[in-house]
């Protein structure tokens, strides 16, 4: 499949400046696209446990760095693990301007949808030949679970697991109108032409931080897309939690994220 983008709408997409330093071509209809900033091993250890799943079988594994200086990403290592792309965002933002880099490039390369996975290695990836199964059945948005049957929590610090099912996921659900019930989670798919869609509109400035995956996960079911979650497994590991979302001052910018987007203040006007 070829990109079939008008350039005048890729002319209009808002997307941070990066440059590609590994790119090997596309071999699949989908790819898994990792958000990355100085994981160390962790990368490492999710890179190992996708190549023992042979997930490059059947999509390719492009990661977005963030500027990372840890020397994680060394290019000879990433090959012998099975990626295709690394990508080096240099534009300003965070995770969601990570993210619209590399989903312009994979939307530019002609992928039919696109598996996000975080490299912290706190997912694990055996789940992703089940969301591209879905992205075939022609869900256009998948969401990873570990609150539903067959999906499973370990460690979840207790903050964290009470604010997502006693805050993040009920509001998200009352406002888009679809039952979620893990909405902070980065392991999630797309389609190609619901990111596509003007009404969507994901390659905005807007999009900095973790803006992008709390309106996803409001405006693509208030639009009638069809949305699904898949019970996964999310460990975090015993003492040492793995995220970028520090103290109040970081918890209370995620909250009132949420409450912009259920307030419909990220739409495209």
């Amino acid at each position: 499949m070829k990109s079939n983008i008008s350039p005048a709408v890729r002319a209009g997409w808002q997307v941070p400046t990066y440059e590609t330093q590994l790119w090997r071509g596309r071999r699949h209809s989908w790819c898994v696209a990792i958000p990355v900033i100085n994981e160390g091993g962790r990368i490492n250890s999710l890179l190992s446990k996708m190549a023992d799943q042979r997930i490059d079988d059947f999509a390719d594994i492009i990661i977005v760095d963030g500027g990372s200086t840890d020397g994680s990403l060394q290019i000879d290592s990433l090959q012998r693990q099975g990626v295709r792309g690394l990508l080096v965002k240099t534009g300003p933002g965070q995770l969601s301007s990570q993210l619209r880099c590399v989903y312009a490039f994979a939307l530019d390369q002609g992928y039919e949808g696109i598996i996000s996975i975080d490299g912290n290695d706190k997912d694990d990836p055996e789940a992703i030949p089940r969301f591209i199964e879905a992205l075939e059945q022609e869900v256009d948005f998948v969401q990873a679970s570990r609150f539903i049957p067959g999906g499973r929590a370990e460690n979840t610090p207790k903050s964290r697991d009470f604010a997502i099912r006693h805050i993040h996921a009920p509001l998200l659900s009352l406002f888009s109108g679809f039952k979620w019930t893990d909405t902070t989670q980065g392991f999630r798919a797309y389609s190609r032409r619901m990111l596509l869609d003007p009404r969507v509109a994901p390659f905005r400035d807007v999009f900095t931080t973790y803006e992008l995956l709390a309106y996803l996960s409001h405006r693509v079911p208030k639009l009638g897309y069809r949305c699904l979650e898949i019970p996964t497994i999310r460990r975090y590991p015993k003492g040492e939690v793995p995220t970028k979302i520090t103290s109040f001052k970081g918890n209370l910018k995620v909250l009132t994220i949420l409450l912009r987007a259920c307030l419909n203040l990220y739409a495209p006007r």
